[in-house]
């Protein structure tokens, strides 16, 4: 440090051999020494990209105390002891740090340390000092655009300065310097037309605008422009560069009117004919099809004041179809001259106006259709009165045929009538009564009678119209009335009990009530008998006269009048049942019975039928009851095992004794084969059934038998069986296979069972009846 300077903190303090002195000691002027505040080491700068060699140094740090004593030097931090590690290092001895590869400042552009100083021991000589390390950069990264293709779009017709769109290509490098100061420019337009510059960019905001004038759809519809961005400032000799395409896009206006290919046009529609397009009109326009500013919109201004057409434009074709809406008449108008007028869904673009072309003259011809009569007064009410005579003209129902330049006659007929009262002539249409018209038929509805009638010319093809006629029926006085109820019931005498009676009429007011209710004077008997009483125009009570009157039925005349002009009246029969009542003055059954016509004798006979009758059934049902108890208690008392009948035991087929049978008894003593005997289930064979148990033991049957031995075998097999827990208490029958006559043995059936002489066969006697016959054979006794 020069002479007559003065340190000062914040400043680098580095020697010739670029050797920092961080850490300085003053010393007081009492000798005494005091530790001043540390300096601040500026920022050590590292350019990005350095081919080396590496390790390369960038400083030495020192610390005064080392002539003292010896110090370690160390560096902590990103890029020391930290991810990304050893970028940096350091000789703990000497103090000289160095970087130990490029630096890309891209990745990081600054770096900050600290950087220690201890003794021998490990023991801190100085405080730490900050290191902060930045990476100069390199102008070493292009521009790069956001999106390698723009689009933007731009009105036909743009006045030049109109915004298009804007493109951004950005610098990885320090935008602080000309590393990454970015500057745009244009570097082809295609097509030229109609000039070669019809679009401009600024150079440092990338914003692309119009230049020029003359920008047409329907000529171009679409620019293709190269953007160049170039860092340092755009300097095209040092700068990197890159491109991008803009894509702009001419957007339509309705700047071309619709226009008609013709002036005129023609079609023919028939009469009374809707939803029929007679005409289709054609129109050109330049504009982008399918949009508002192309889609036509047609409108007829003169030549149809009743609204008969209207046009629809075909979304596809873009043409007008004149189409009926309302029918039209050839007799009222042969022709219509229609103007047209088309334009566009969008309104034209400010200075452009209609054209010429844009009006057209339409000219339709209707054509004459056979059309079909119609009746003027439809439908045609007539009044009159009921019952007119069978012949009566009533009206003429004709028709008018709309057709007046065609000559055609029109014929008339019935298509319905349902009571079939009516007669029209085919060739004036006068209808005339074929019966009596009645108001109180079933056909008429509200008093009134409907027909429909038909109207047919002789065009080709005929054509036919309907008519319906009306009639309303004036109702008179044509039917009698009618006395209500026809049947009733009364009481025997006289008391509240009566007949209220009324009458109904076919006709109506004023040919109905207030009806006259009176009784005959012929037979005497019925005013004797009975009085009829009015409570009013519709109704009246009859009761009984006299204080008694036999049961039965009685046929009571009465004549009913209606107030018609002139009055009917009808002579009506009611039937009254006269019963006996009960006090509250109902009708008894018995009574009822009696008014039937029965004398009380007649209902005695009846009630004593109907009582014998009844004993006859309840003496049959008892006599049936106890036979099928007898018949069940019988059931029980002789019950089937109680049965004294004996057992038929089925035995297999037996022969007629020894001296019957043919046998050859030399077979029995010396069998040839023993096949069959092996081959057979041991024990006794029998039919008879006996109690499920353990089969007994029975000895076997030698193969080779001695004759001396048979007589052992059977003395066995008859222990066998005398112990055998399920043989019956009687002997079975044992069949013996291979004997014949003249048999050298003695009988079997002499021998006797080995314990006959010691068994008490007496308990058999409290078995039953059915082992009754055992104890007697085996019991003993006087027959033993």
């Amino acid at each position: 440090q020069p002479k007559g300077r003065k340190t000062v903190p914040g400043e680098l303090v580095q020697q010739q051999s670029d050797t920092l002195l961080p850490w300085r000691q003053h010393q007081s002027a009492n000798g005494l020494r005091r530790q001043k505040r540390d300096w601040v080491i500026p920022p050590i700068n590292v350019p990005e990209n350095s081919r080396g060699p590496f390790p390369q140094q960038l400083v030495r740090i020192r610390s005064d105390k080392d002539k003292e004593i010896h110090i370690r030097y160390s560096i902590t931090g990103v890029g020391a002891d930290q991810p990304p590690m050893e970028v940096f290092s350091i000789d703990p001895v000497s103090g000289r740090m160095y970087v130990t590869r490029p630096m890309d400042r891209e990745e990081r552009a600054s770096y900050h340390l600290r950087a220690h100083a201890v003794d021998m021991n490990g023991n801190k000589v100085e405080n730490p000092i900050d290191l902060y390390i930045y990476v100069i950069d390199m102008n070493d990264n292009r521009p790069e655009f956001i999106n390698q293709v723009y689009n933007g779009s731009v009105d036909e017709g743009s006045k030049p300065g109109t915004y298009v769109m804007t493109v951004t290509a950005n610098d990885a490098d320090d935008s602080t310097t000309a590393n990454g100061m970015v500057r745009y420019r244009i570097v082809t337009q295609t097509p030229q037309s109609p000039s070669q510059n019809m679009f401009t960019i600024n150079s440092e905001t990338g914003d692309i605008v119009t230049v020029a004038a003359g920008l047409d759809r329907e000529k171009v519809q679409q620019y293709i422009v190269i953007v160049q961005a170039t860092d340092m400032e755009g300097n095209l000799n040092y700068g990197l560069s890159n491109t991008a395409t803009a894509i702009i896009t001419v957007t339509d206006v309705n700047d071309n009117p619709p226009e008609f290919t013709t002036s005129t046009y023609s079609g023919e529609v028939p009469e009374n004919r809707v939803e029929v397009v007679v005409a289709n009109l054609t129109v050109m326009d330049r504009d982008q099809p399918h949009s508002p500013n192309w889609n036509a919109i047609y409108r007829i201004i003169s030549g149809d004041p009743s609204g008969h057409f209207t046009i629809r434009t075909d979304p596809v074709t873009n043409e007008g179809m004149v189409t009926v809406v309302k029918a039209v008449d050839y007799e009222m108008n042969r022709a219509f001259m229609l103007t047209v007028m088309v334009s566009n869904q969008a309104p034209l673009a400010s200075g452009i106006q209609m054209s010429f072309q844009s009006t057209a003259g339409v000219t339709i011809s209707v054509t004459d259709v056979n059309e079909a009569p119609y009746f003027p007064t439809n439908h045609k009410l007539i009044r009159l009165e009921e019952g007119v005579p069978t012949g009566t003209v009533l009206t003429t129902f004709s028709a008018v045929d709309p057709d007046r330049f065609m000559q055609q006659a029109i014929r008339y007929s019935k298509l319905s009538d349902p009571a079939n009262w009516l007669n029209i002539n085919a060739t004036n249409g006068q209808i005339t009564t074929a019966a009596v018209l009645d108001r109180e038929s079933d056909y008429i509805k509200n008093n009134v009678y409907e027909a429909t009638f038909l109207a047919a010319d002789n065009g080709i093809p005929p054509a036919s119209g309907t008519g319906t006629l009306q009639i309303y029926l004036i109702d008179i006085n044509d039917n009698a009335p009618e006395l209500l109820p026809k049947e009733a019931q009364i009481c025997e005498k006289p008391n509240l009990n009566v007949i209220n009676i009324t009458a109904a009429d076919a006709d109506i007011d004023p040919n109905v009530g207030p009806f006259v209710f009176e009784l005959p004077s012929v037979p005497s008997a019925v005013r004797k008998n009975w009085t009829i009483t009015r409570l009013n125009g519709d109704y009246a009570q009859l009761s009984l006269r006299i204080m008694y009157l036999e049961a039965g039925v009685y046929d009571v005349p009465i004549i009913v009048t209606d107030s018609g002009n002139p009055p009917l009246y009808n002579t009506s029969i009611i039937k009254v049942k006269v019963c006996p009542c009960d006090e509250n003055g109902d009708c008894t059954t018995i009574g009822a019975v009696a008014a039937a016509g029965l004398g009380t004798g007649a209902i005695i006979a009846i009630l004593i039928c109907i009582i014998i009758l009844l004993t006859m059934v309840l003496l049959f049902v008892v006599w049936m009851k106890r036979r099928e108890k007898e018949r069940h208690t019988k059931q029980l008392l002789i019950d089937p095992e109680d049965d004294v009948r004996d057992n038929i035991l089925k035995y297999d087929e037996e022969g007629g004794g020894e001296e019957d049978q043919d046998y050859d008894l030399s077979q029995l003593q010396q069998p040839e084969t023993m096949d069959h005997v092996l081959n057979k289930t041991p024990g006794v064979r029998r039919v008879d059934e006996r109690p499920i148990g353990a089969e007994p033991q029975y000895p076997i049957r030698p193969v080779i038998p001695h004759p001396g031995d048979i007589g052992d075998f059977i003395n066995e097999g008859l222990r066998a069986a005398d112990n055998d827990p399920t043989a019956p208490p009687y002997d079975s029958l044992l069949v013996f296979d291979y004997e014949g006559s003249g048999s050298t043995a003695g009988s079997v059936s002499s021998l006797n069972s080995s314990s006959s002489g010691d068994q008490d066969y007496d308990y058999l006697n409290d078995w039953g009846p059915r082992f009754k016959k055992l104890a007697d054979m085996y019991g003993g006794g006087e027959e033993d």
